[in-house]
């Protein structure tokens, strides 16, 4: 890649004038910012992982377009552009805003409204604060900071307009993924969650061996690869396999309950209960420790970012003239000032919603912060590796602290806290991918202006969207902790550490000593030399969750090893058929919702009849054990169809 900026041209020349911002790239863009949108509530919710949406969103546009009339390199970048939004500002939400359903009186803030309003305006500034930035960290940083989902999105765009199949591969992945929950999720064939709990009596006392057999984790397991799949599952493989059996042995005999618990008995505990009681509180003090890591490690590309940045603000007053032509139009900065300012100000006096003028001062500085760290780290590492949650973490107990320092305690406190850290979550989030989509035009040759105008587009329509798929899943399959209605909901683990971390703080009865010892084993992981963020979310997580993703990045392993490749290509035959099986996945999960919390009559003891209950077969359930193994059957076949795919050369897809 060129060093000199100066050297590089873009694909399309800046002279060169053809359609852009067109209506049919507007409408599809923002079809596909609901559709991945809501897709990315749902796997945030279950698994606290996304992944780009940038790369399947281009090669779909180019697909389409195709078929139903032709359109430029340009119609096709804004597709992925506006498109993309949808994804990370949904990101922000599902890691943040469902905290509100585990703090006293947060759940009257869980509402259409609260949490649209959250959405746009944390979305809104991620792109605002990121129209200083684009000139240092895009243009000037061109030859140093690769983007790589950026980059190679460009690559999928620059190979559509050549002609190709990439399509095919997330199509096939889509479909499998589709017909795959839908026997297994819908219909009932089989178990979705094969499980081995050893007896209290054994060697290993409520040891815990099971596997969340669903197509979208096998994908992100496969595009996040070996090195952090296998991280991961090694902190659940920790959690539910040595220190469960472990507090289950020492526990046993203890005649009283064991703080934090209150009333029950370690002994009378199930698996899950023990992770709820003691387990969560230990991933709690790992993830923040990774997550302070994290950002300790970044602070010399933190200072970096912040010189360029203001350096080149500087020249900017100091009437320098910049040539500004097509490929140089930004925003202007007036919008930046006015704008992010304004919107914060207007959440001050919006109704029921948790916020005063010291907390959005908060946001305006930890928003703006933490949105170039967002850029400068997804230019190096990329997207769907940026450590938002660690970000988040460092927000909330910064604000944490400070409203402590000035005696607000209260529950009242706690929604006004989640506020702050959930904006900055979303603006940074959002600021990584428009970082990326950035940079595809500027390799494309977009016009900055536009790209940025329709970002604030996909803000808005999936702002719309994300609100009712996140109600939804609420209702019809719960978030957080099991309960007699919804006795397997979606974990929503981001969520919970986060109001984990606001409530310890704010009510002072955080029980430290099991924190202290997560961030301790955060600390070993790390003077072993790995990165402890991926091995604490696996900690923090369900082995059920953390398992299949690992046999993902297992299969990833075994490709790059036939294909005699150190790493295969972000637009390679198996990421794009893992996006696929992602989307997909989630996609039915969201279907399943829809089917739940779809009524078709009342039974004879008063409750609803939901159009899952008359189609699901109960099938599975009625098989015992041998409903697991017909589900591991089914699994292993998609393994095989994952590697099947991923084994094809690259070149016969271009």
């Amino acid at each position: 890649m060129e060093t000199n900026n100066k050297a590089f041209k873009p694909y399309i020349s800046a002279k060169d004038l053809m359609p852009e911002f067109t209506p049919k790239a507007i409408i599809l863009g923002s079809i596909f910012g609901i559709l991945f949108g809501a897709a990315t509530v749902y796997l945030g919710l279950k698994v606290g992982l996304t992944v780009s949406a940038s790369i399947p969103i281009a090669v779909l546009a180019i697909s389409i377009f195709k078929r139903f009339g032709k359109a430029t390199i340009l119609e096709s970048n804004i597709v992925q552009t506006i498109g993309s939004a949808g994804e990370s500002v949904a990101a922000g939400v599902v890691f943040t805003i469902p905290a509100l359903l585990f703090m006293a009186g947060g759940r009257d803030y869980f509402q259409y409204f609260q949490i649209f309003v959250l959405a746009l305006i944390g979305g809104i500034l991620g792109v605002l604060f990121m129209i200083p930035l684009r000139r240092s960290l895009i243009v000037k940083e061109h030859g140093n900071l690769p983007y790589p989902e950026g980059t190679a999105c460009a690559d999928v765009l620059v190979a559509g307009e050549k002609g190709g199949n990439l399509a095919r591969m997330v199509y096939y992945g889509l479909g499998i993924a589709f017909l795959y929950k839908l026997l297994m999720s819908i219909i009932g064939l089989w178990k979705d969650v094969p499980t081995i709990v050893f007896g209290k009596n054994s060697a290993l006392p409520n040891g815990t061996i099971n596997g969340e057999i669903t197509p979208e984790l096998l994908g992100v397991g496969y595009i996040i690869g070996p090195r952090i799949s296998g991280i991961m599952v090694a902190g659940g493989v920790l959690s539910w396999l040595a220190l469960i059996p472990l507090i289950t042995v020492i526990g046993s005999g203890l005649t009283s309950p064991l703080a934090p618990e209150a009333t029950k008995l370690i002994a009378d505990m199930s698996p899950s209960e023990i992770w709820n009681r003691y387990i969560r509180y230990i991933g709690a003090g790992a993830v923040t420790f990774g997550g302070i890591m994290t950002l300790i490690k970044t602070l010399p590309t933190i200072v970096s970012a912040f010189r360029d940045s203001f350096n080149d603000l500087k020249q900017s007053r100091s009437g320098q003239k910049i040539e500004q032509s097509r490929t140089e139009k930004d925003l202007p900065l007036v919008y930046t000032l006015v704008g992010s300012v304004a919107l914060v100000l207007l959440m001050t006096i919006l109704p029921n919603v948790p916020t005063n003028l010291f907390s959005a001062v908060l946001i305006i500085i930890f928003g703006f912060f933490f949105v170039t760290v967002s850029s400068r780290i997804v230019g190096l590492i990329g997207t769907s590796s940026n450590p938002v949650s660690g970000m988040t973490i460092a927000t909330l107990m910064a604000t944490s602290l400070l409203f402590l320092g000035i005696g607000w305690t209260g529950d009242y406190y706690q929604p006004i806290a989640l506020v702050v850290g959930s904006i900055v979550c979303i603006a940074a989030a959002n600021a990584g991918a428009t970082s990326q989509d950035l940079k595809t035009g500027y390799i494309v040759g977009a016009t900055p202006v536009k790209q940025q105008i329709g970002l604030l587009i996909g803000v808005l329509v999936s702002a719309v969207v994300i609100g009712f798929t996140l109600l939804l899943l609420e209702s019809t399959l719960g978030i957080g902790e099991a309960t007699v209605e919804h006795p397997n909901p979606l974990p929503a683990p981001q969520a919970t550490l986060m109001a984990t971390v606001i409530k310890g703080l704010l009510s002072q009865n955080l029980p430290w000593g099991l924190v202290i010892a997560g961030m301790a084993l955060s600390a070993v992981i790390e003077l072993c030399g790995v990165s402890s963020l991926a091995f604490a979310v696996g900690a923090y997580l369900p082995l059920s969750t953390t398992s299949p993703i690992f046999v993902g990045g297992l299969i990833k392993w075994f490709v790059d090893r036939k294909n005699k490749t150190t790493e295969e290509s972000e637009v390679g035959p198996g990421a794009l058929f893992s996006s696929g099986l992602i989307a997909g996945g989630a996609i039915t999960g969201i279907i399943i919702a829809i089917l739940l919390g779809t009524t078709i009559g009342t039974a004879a003891d008063g409750s609803p009849i939901s159009i899952m209950s008359k189609v699901n077969t109960g099938l599975a359930e009625k098989m015992g054990a041998t409903g697991d193994i017909i589900g591991l059957i089914a699994f292993a076949a998609m393994c095989f169809l994952l590697w099947r795919y991923a084994t094809r050369k690259t070149s016969d897809l271009t």
